[in-house]
């Protein structure tokens, strides 16, 4: 058996109660070892094979499950965040599917949840934005023609930017052409959740300053958008004592 584990967003106590079991039960552990915080594996047992896929291909990653699974072995394949937000997770699954292997699928917090707690940011604001988009800027890895920054700019939308932190200045650069203004409210957060965690609010224009300033290179999200100002919003309708909801009468 196979569990794809999401590991949380940094801290060791952020990986869900499920997940931390499969890690207490699991006979081999292959984890992130890029991003995965490595005081997570203290919770495998003595005897648990633990490798570190970030100098792993994803057919040396399988060889090491088929290898477990001719033993009657339980796999945890350890993965950052939520593995649904770029973890590389369905290539994984579908040559399981292929072999009948049995796997499951425990689901984590990502890093972009980790990073609005930080700031004590809500990503949706009545009357300032209601989506958020997570994106990427385009490096080796292409993005899709019709998903350009450009193009999410253009919404006004909260936007979430990973794996980006290297490209900054092009990140503002294409922001700005899509539609945000130079002064948008935005942030950085470096290693959400974790112990050396660190933010920074700046704005589009100050993006690639703020994060040379601080020596930000890696390991970082950015977030664009008003709501990282967290002002001139409206109250929620729902707990607004002249709204009637299901399970209560209006007061005023």
């Amino acid at each position: 058996m196979v569990h794809f584990v999401g590991a949380g967003s940094g801290a060791p106590d952020l990986i869900t109660l499920r997940g931390k079991r499969f890690l207490e039960e699991a006979d081999v552990v292959i984890y992130a070892g890029s991003l995965v915080n490595p005081q997570l594996l203290e919770y495998t047992k003595e005897n648990c094979e633990i490798y570190n896929s970030a100098k792993m291909t994803l057919e040396e990653v399988l060889d090491v499950i088929f290898a477990a699974e001719e033993k009657g072995l339980t796999t945890v394949r350890l993965h950052t965040g939520d593995p649904s937000l770029y973890g590389a997770i369905r290539e994984q699954m579908d040559v399981l599917e292929e072999k009948n292997i049995a796997f499951d699928y425990c689901p984590g917090v990502s890093s972009f949840c980790g990073a609005a707690s930080a700031l004590n940011l809500e990503y949706t604001l009545p009357d300032v934005s209601q989506s958020v988009i997570i994106t990427r800027m385009e490096g080796r890895t292409p993005v899709p023609e019709k998903e350009s920054i450009q193009s999410f700019a253009a919404h006004q939308a909260t936007m979430v930017v990973f794996l980006s932190t290297g490209m900054l200045e092009e990140l503002s650069r294409r922001l700005i052409e899509g539609g945000y203004t130079a002064d948008t409210p935005a942030a950085i957060v470096y290693k959400a959740t974790w112990e050396d965690q660190k933010t920074f609010v700046c704005t589009v224009g100050t993006l690639a300053q703020t994060a040379k300033d601080n020596n930000i290179t890696k390991t970082a999200l950015m977030i664009i958008g008003d709501v990282v100002a967290h002002s001139h919003y409206d109250r929620s309708e729902l707990y607004n004592p002249a709204f009637t909801t299901e399970f209560r009468e209006a007061t005023k």
